[in-house]
């Protein structure tokens, strides 16, 4: 076993502390060893003597308990191809992974959050896609939605083919913006801030224009993307918080609690968000499409009409209203033996009619343009929002530590929303730590071994 790969994945499963004294057991450390050897174990391929090619694809969530139907038609189609399907929870998936890296028993197909993508690109676990991309007549950039492929390209290769995709906008109640004297969503940052006032003299002093869960940080990254933020500058190696454009858009963000047009509240502390939503507790939610069928569950048919979907607004208007890109991505590790027949599954799986019937079994929505043709789809104007949002969208920084960075974003914005300390302070202290997290990637650049350097 490679001692670099072993030593990156037990610092991901235990912590930097390799010692297992301070903050890990003996008992603990045994068990995470033992689950190393386990997965090496396991990834060993067995020749089937058949002249039939065995490989693994790897799905999480509910994903990967649909995928196995789809690929029935798949074999059908390749009768010397066998797949055995895993299906990885999404909270065990990251360690997982990982693990089977480090263990040299990975999938040859994996399904992979966008945002992951960068940090497996830098320990050089994805094979990179772009000569079986030249040679394919099925796949290309241009069939998909630009922002949602740019989450996949590091350095200009691309290591992942986006199989679906998400990205959020706003849910609210036509009924209350209309009372409030608003019978069409507004575009600009500043008419949505009046139509919030409005909605905000109309409804009352306890309830609220619209909820904004103070524990998620796509709320200030979304604005600071609208308002032309890098996130991270200088090759993604130091913080931008502190610069103009985001401290626009932190100052719009901050301003929605101070004005009282949101409650301060995290996810947990409303007990039942569609509940809320039904009674005019808040009359916007900025989520995503996973929320389509639950409001569609949830909500009472007397409700039915009463809600729909809008981009989001942006501060010069809707060409400024960006979104995130996000969703999963189908990809190939490094190791496998078998890339040839792993890549004919992704151009299965990628392909128009897969989209859509992957969409009638999960809800997901399609990752490539041309799979949008679908009549569920184009009937439902809720779902042909999504469509014009995904138009545009922006991806997070391409580095393996933009996750951590999230979570600083989280940590840092509640400072300034629930304690009160004042702007310019708190994206100072968000750029000083995110400077010291990413003081490794400055080192590794400046000596010329960062595996790749995005621009």
């Amino acid at each position: 076993m490679n001692p670099s790969r072993f030593e990156y994945s037990v610092r991901a499963v235990l912590g930097d502390n390799l010692s297992g004294n301070r903050r890990l057991g003996g008992a603990l450390l045994i068990r995470a060893l033992c689950l190393l050897i386990l997965v090496f174990q396991l990834g060993c391929k067995r020749d089937d003597g058949n002249g039939v090619v065995t490989y693994r694809f790897w799905g999480l969530g509910r994903e990967g308990e649909v995928v196995t139907d789809m690929l029935k038609d798949f074999e059908r189609e390749h009768p010397n191809i066998r797949v055995r399907v895993q299906q990885i929870p999404w909270s065990a998936a990251h360690e997982k992974l990982l693990t089977a890296f480090v263990g040299n028993a990975s999938p040859d197909v994996v399904q992979m959050g966008n945002t992951w993508i960068p940090e497996f690109v830098a320990v050089h676990a994805l094979e990179p896609l772009d000569s079986l991309l030249a040679q394919s007549a099925a796949l290309d950039s241009t069939r998909y939605f630009p922002g949602i492929w740019r989450t996949n390209v590091i350095d200009g290769k691309a290591y992942g083919v986006p199989w679906y995709v998400d990205t959020r906008l706003v849910f609210y109640r036509k009924d209350i913006l209309a009372r409030a004297g608003y019978p069409t969503f507004p575009t600009t940052w500043a008419d949505w801030i009046l139509a919030m006032r409005a909605i905000k003299k109309l409804v009352g002093p306890d309830r609220y224009a619209i909820y904004l869960p103070t524990n998620e940080w796509n709320q200030p990254v979304i604005f600071g993307l609208q308002s032309g933020s890098p996130l991270l500058k200088d090759h993604f190696s130091y913080g931008a918080f502190s610069d103009p454009a985001f401290r626009r858009a932190f100052d719009f963000y901050t301003s929605i609690y101070r004005d009282s047009l949101a409650p301060v509240k995290g996810l947990n502390d409303v007990a039942n968000a569609y509940q809320e939503f039904e009674r005019g507790y808040f009359a916007m939610w900025i989520t995503g499409p996973w929320n389509l069928g639950e409001f569609a569950r949830r909500l009472p048919d007397s409700m039915q009409g009463s809600w729909a979907t809008a981009p989001v607004p942006g501060p010069d208007g809707a060409a400024s209203g960006v979104s995130l890109a996000g969703g999963s991505s189908l990809a190939i590790f490094r190791s496998s033996k078998h890339k040839k027949e792993a890549w004919e599954l992704v151009e299965f799986l990628s392909r128009p009619e897969q989209q859509r019937k992957f969409y009638a079994l999960t809800g997901d929505l399609p990752a490539r343009m041309d799979a949008w043709n679908d009549s569920l789809l184009a009937a439902d104007p809720n779902r042909r929002t999504f469509w014009e949002q995904l138009q545009r969208v922006e991806p997070t920084p391409p580095v393996p530590e933009w996750e951590q960075v999230a979570t600083m974003v989280l940590d840092y914005s509640e400072q300034a929303i629930r304690g009160g300390v004042p702007n310019e302070v708190v994206l100072g202290r968000l750029d000083r730590a995110v400077n010291a997290l990413l003081e490794k990637r400055r080192w590794m650049m400046e000596r010329g071994s960062l595996a790749s350097q995005p621009q």
